[in-house]
Formats: C-alpha cells, sequence, structure tokens
C-alpha cells in the first residue's frame, strides 16, 4: 500500500470524479486509475464503484475511508515533526547533569545556548554517574556532564569541559573563616559533614587516612543543599566543588599542600552519530570559554559568588 494510492482514492471520495480527481493530484486519468485499482487488488475488495454518472465509494470504501485518512494526516505530521527537528526548531535534547554539579559554572552557558538556538529545547536530567552511564548506553540520554575519578569505559567518550577545585566550606563563625587557605592537616578534630553523592568521597577519605588525619563524622546526606545548610549554619566542615555552592553565607576556602580538583566532561556514546541539535549542542559547548577568571574560586560566600 502505497501513501500515493490512498491520496487519490481519497481525492476520488471526495470529488466523486475521476477526471477532476486526476487533475486535482495532478496526474493522468489512466494513472490514477490503475492507483485505485492496485489498491484494490491490495486490500481485497472494491472501494469505488463505478456506475456511468454515478461514481461512489462502495460499502468497503466508506469503512476503510477515515483509517486511510488518518494515516495520510499522521504522515504529514511526521514529516513536519522531522522538519522541525532538523531545523532545530522544537527539537529536543536530553541532557544528563550528575547531582554534584553546580549550576553556576552553567548558568552563563544555557543562556546563551538558549538566545543562538532558541528552537532547541533542553530538558536537564540529574542523577549519579553510574545512573547518568546507563542512562546514556540506553539511549534514554543524549548527552551528559559527568565527574567521575575512576574514568570512562567505552563505549562512552568524554571530554574535558573544565578542571573544577574542591575547597572547604564553612560557616562564617567558623575559626577557619577568617583564613585565606587551610591544608588537609588543619581538619584534625573537626566535625565533618558528609555528602553521600560525591564522587570523590572515597578518594578524599583516603587521603586524609594515608596523612594520619582524624575527623569527627556527623550528619551525612543525599541532599547537597542540606549538607550545604547545615555548614552556612555552623554545624561542620566540608569539602566541596567550587562551583556547587548555592547557600548563601557558606564561606569557601582553597584547600592547598595538596590542591584537590576533579575535571567535569560532556560524555556521549562514541559510535553514536549526533542528531543536528545534539551537533548544535557539543558545537555550543567546544565554543564556550569556560576558564574564565571571573570564574575562579574565591572566600566569598555562596550568595556572593561572581555570575558567569
Amino acid at each position: 500500500m502505497e501513501f500515493h494510492e490512498i491520496r487519490y482514492f481519497l481525492a476520488v471520495g471526495e470529488t466523486r470524479n475521476f477526471t477532476k480527481a486526476a487533475a486535482a493530484c495532478r496526474i493522468t486519468q489512466p494513472a490514477l486509475t490503475r492507483a485505485i485499482r492496485k489498491l484494490e487488488e491490495e486490500l481485497g475488495g472494491m472501494l469505488v464503484s463505478r456506475e456511468r454518472g454515478n461514481i461512489h465509494l462502495t460499502d468497503l470504501g466508506r469503512l476503510l475511508e477515515p483509517s486511510l485518512r488518518e494515516m495520510i494526516v499522521q504522515a504529514g505530521e511526521a514529516k513536519r515533526t522531522a522538519e522541525s527537528f532538523l531545523s532545530l526548531t522544537g527539537a529536543p535534547i536530553r541532557l544528563g547533569v550528575m547531582c554534584t554539579v553546580g549550576p553556576v559554572r552553567f548558568t552563563g552557558f544555557l543562556n546563551e545556548f538558549r538566545v543562538s538556538h532558541p528552537g532547541i529545547e533542553l530538558t536537564l536530567i540529574e542523577g549519579m554517574s553510574s545512573e547518568l552511564k546507563d542512562l546514556l548506553r540506553s539511549g534514554d540520554l543524549d548527552v551528559a556532564v559527568i565527574s567521575d575519578p575512576d574514568g570512562f569505559e567505552p563505549p562512552l567518550l568524554a571530554r574535558v569541559l573544565y578542571e573544577e577545585p574542591f575547597v572547604l566550606a564553612c560557616g562564617p563563625t567558623h575559626a577557619f573563616a577568617a583564613r585565606k587557605a587551610v591544608t588537609p592537616e588543619d581538619l584534625e578534630g573537626e566535625i565533618y559533614l558528609q555528602r553521600i553523592h560525591c564522587e570523590y568521597r572515597d578518594r578524599l577519605a583516603q587521603m586524609l587516612a594515608d596523612r594520619g588525619i582524624t575527623i569527627r563524622r556527623a550528619h551525612r546526606s543525599e541532599r547537597e543543599d542540606w549538607i550545604q545548610s547545615m555548614v552556612a549554619a555552623g554545624m561542620g566542615v566540608c569539602f566541596l566543588p567550587s562551583f556547587s555552592a548555592t547557600v548563601p553565607g557558606l564561606v569557601q576556602l582553597p584547600v592547598v599542600d595538596p590542591g584537590i580538583s576533579r575535571e567535569v566532561c560532556i560524555v556521549t556514546i562514541a559510535q553514536r552519530r549526533p542528531s543536528p541539535p545534539m551537533a548544535a549542542l557539543l558545537s555550543a559547548l567546544d565554543r564556550y570559554v569556560w576558564t574564565n577568571d571571573r570564574m575562579e574560586p574565591d572566600r566569598l560566600g555562596a550568595g556572593e559568588l561572581p555570575h558567569i
């Protein structure tokens, strides 16, 4: 069954005249007649009654007409959807963002991308590194922003967007708040609030253990905002990626001797051909200037972080 055969049949049903239907479809009458006969053979019955001076649909033709018309409508909608997608109008992208990646650094990029590509609709999906990797492999995500100290195994393909230092976060009344920086040794005996989803949690803990540093673990939470709120309230300290702070009142101190940082990557599937909107997003990510002195961490509270 061909779409042009259905269109010719619907034209005959509307005009009740083979000559007029052929003219409307811009083909010859014999070609239209052959196409309708072929459609009747495929469907197994007469669709058009060819009485002299009385061309009309048979009972089978009337029965099938709504379904055949709906097929043409749906085909047209599919074509328009494809055209919109390929022209980056109403084109969706599912972007996974790891839950420990704060919005500060991405706000500027997302705004710039929206302005340059107003037809692309970004849906942000939050999750842990392992969850986002699984969604990428299954095709439920188009691209993801992930930091993972263990790297990315095939078919995952990662490109570094920027390097993000860890800071030590404390409240404004904490003894550390007056300092310019802290060392891991300064954490000896400190009350530590644990960010459960921190992908560097085990490595940070091992670093302290290797140096013989003992901390007093208190509350722990999957919620980044809860931990930050407790830190700002003076209940303890925590390691925090420098651009993840969202709670006003946090004091962020550079960690030195050694400094600690992570690589934030854009991750795709190596052999998966990007769609036009995906290609536009990846190109925009490559062009965006992520290294910017205005973005470097300072001793500012979260509410005072500079805009990008």
